[in-house]
């Protein structure tokens, strides 16, 4: 669905967004499916006329089908830009009303665990007659709000100064920037020319980057920046960079936009058509969050193309194995629907481009921490592209809901869509790689595929705001995990395997994590112990339940089963009647409660009142 603000455009046709208020503290799965969901919709006139009607893709947190209506034109207004210039000075105040509890915000779910409207009676207060006021700060790594007096971040314990924009990961921390380059990373600098050529030696890796996609951001910042920015790009060009793997090791490649034709392969003509009309806009929305400027459609169009040909180049011999750095993500996008930060799906798009060179068979493993319900809907009823897929699930609650391991795929495809759904958070490296061995791998090679993809986000890695894996006492993915999970898959169709960037939100963990894969591309080996791996008991129920289902499709798994069962069954569901539901009085993790908690504190001993700087 294209949701556009009400806008106000000034003499200097620049808009400003006043009237939908997206929160994006994006903590857990159940914030985030509140955030996916649709919210009053709020509309914008293009600067050259009426729209007219325009395609409206619909879809809830659970379903992946649409529903056509059409857009009506608000009108348009003319304010002094003057006027608009302190839009963000305040904090968002949410009013006082009797939502359901799946229309809550992340705030409201929050004031309503601490009891912040029920307090003692307060009538007798006096407020300052002088409200003093301090500037606040967002990190750059993890986007979470500080106050002015600290020069690290209270969540993620980055420098406000941090250099990671300039050296990645392997910028300090605790230190601020030493050595900043005006003209930015050499990475972002070195792609315009590979634009014009194409230089990727045969088996070579090949790293698919176009700076024009950093074109791609919200136009006006809400409450809190979107967690989806150019600067996850940035970082991880900047690691790469930093370390000599690109440019240096890896070769770029020519970067074009995907045509009509190619995209008709995999999407409707609403989905292209909604997408294209964003062009026109200054600033548009999907769903609340899943937002457009007027450059995102190209952007997507170039992460698009750049997929289709690093599928098409690896497929054909000419470059080993590759890696697309590209944004925006896609693999919430489904035949019809942007949704997710998601506009054109990259993956199956990239499977489509390696049919189209020959390829009979694609495999598509995605391991991002929300299930691909996009690609699934894609290649539901198809036998020539196994999609498999390790996520949160939590029973459906977890975004975008789907995912259960009973999907399999439909009319005739059964088995060809392997859902691994994690029951619980904090599913770390054990889990994922014993999914791998007696789950992912065996089927895989059953499969046979000609070409592997990778869907990978790293949003199940260390302090990821919208994957909340990074928690006191939980588990997490490394970027040993995923260099591990890497590997293994390189067994696999000869070793033609493209790794396509999708989630991933904290900056640090996104740029270690995707630099330790692009390392086992260049042939490095991951210092991993597979010997006698130990799972949780909450992942090997899964594992259990996804066997249990699959068996009846992969024949390769009937004797891994029955020694699973033999090893590993009565721990597995011992005491499973004994176990304690608890009560969960505020979904959001302990270090993000304790950090609004602090904030909360700090608003009323200082009675302060903020300013953003």
């Amino acid at each position: 669905m294209l949701l556009v603000d009400k806008c106000h455009i000034n003499s200097e046709h620049k808009m400003v967004s006043d009237t939908l208020q997206i929160n994006h503290h994006l903590t857990n799965g159940e914030a985030e499916n509140n955030l996916h969901k649709q919210s009053e919709k709020a509309l914008c006139q293009p600067l050259n006329g009426s729209l007219g009607e325009v395609s409206s893709l619909g879809f809830g947190a659970n379903r992946t089908h649409t529903d056509e209506e059409s857009v009506d034109i608000s009108e348009v207004t003319t304010r002094d830009s003057a006027a608009t210039s302190n839009s963000n000075s305040h904090l968002d105040v949410i009013p006082k009303t009797g939502k359901r509890q799946n229309d809550m915000t992340l705030e409201d779910i929050y004031n309503k665990e601490y009891n912040f409207d029920d307090d003692d009676d307060d009538s007798d207060w006096d407020p300052l007659e002088k409200n003093i006021e301090v500037l606040k700060w967002f990190c750059v790594n993890c986007t979470m709000v500080n106050f002015d007096d600290v020069v690290h971040c209270d969540v993620c314990g980055e420098h406000r100064e941090s250099g990671i924009l300039r050296h990645g990961f392997h910028a300090s921390p605790f230190l601020p920037e030493q050595s900043l380059d005006p003209n930015g990373s050499e990475l972002i600098e070195s792609s315009k020319g590979s634009r014009s050529q194409n230089v990727a030696p045969n088996n070579s890796t090949v790293v698919g980057f176009d700076e024009r996609m950093l074109l791609h951001a919200e136009v006006e910042m809400k409450s809190h920046p979107h967690p989806e920015r150019p600067d996850r790009l940035r970082a991880i060009a900047a690691s790469l960079d930093t370390a000599g793997i690109f440019p240096g090791r890896c070769y770029p490649i020519l970067a074009r936009e995907i045509t009509r034709e190619e995209l008709l392969m995999i999407h409707s003509p609403e989905n292209i058509e909604a997408v294209e009309l964003t062009s026109r806009m200054l600033a548009s929305y999907f769903t609340p969050d899943t937002y457009a400027n007027e450059h995102s459609a190209r952007a997507a169009r170039l992460a698009a193309g750049l997929c289709a040909d690093l599928a098409s180049t690896i497929f054909s011999g000419r470059a080993k194995n590759g890696f697309a750095l590209v944004r925006p993500p896609g693999h919430h996008a489904g035949v019809k629907q942007a949704m997710g930060f998601c506009l054109h799906n990259n993956a199956a798009i990239a499977a489509s481009a390696a049919q189209a060179a020959g390829a009979k068979k694609v495999l598509i493993v995605d391991w991002d921490v929300h299930h691909g319900n996009g690609t699934q809907e894609i290649f539901d009823q198809s036998k020539s592209v196994l999609y498999v897929s390790l996520h949160r699930h939590e029973g459906g609650k977890f975004y975008p809901g789907t995912g259960a391991a009973d999907e399999v795929g439909t009319m005739g495809a059964e088995g060809y869509c392997v859902n691994i759904p994690w029951s619980r958070r904090g599913v770390g490296d054990k889990d994922y790689i014993y999914a791998f061995q007696h789950i992912v791998i065996p089927i895989a090679s059953e499969f046979a595929p000609d070409f592997t993809i990778i869907s990978a986000g790293f949003d199940a890695a260390r302090g990821d705001p919208l994957g909340c894996c990074d928690v006191r006492n939980i588990l997490l993915v490394t970027p040993a995990g995923f260099a591990q999970m890497t590997e293994m898959l390189t067994a696999l169709s000869g070793g033609k395997l493209l790794v396509i960037l999708e989630g991933g939100y904290n900056l640090r963990s996104i740029s270690s994590s995707a630099t330790a894969v692009i390392k086992v591309l260049l042939g490095e080996s991951p210092a991993c112990n597979l010997d006698d791996i130990v799972p949780s008991k909450s992942g090997l129920r899964t594992i259990f339940e996804v066997l249990k289902i699959q068996t009846k499709y992969w024949p390769a798994l009937e004797s891994t089963f029955s020694k699973l069962q033999l090893r590993w069954g009565i721990y597995a569901f011992q005491d499973t009647g004994k176990q304690v539901k608890r009560r969960r009085k505020a979904v959001v993790p302990v270090w993000w409660r304790w950090g609004r908690k602090r904030l909360f504190y700090r608003v009323l001993s200082k009675q302060l009142q903020f300013k953003v700087k």
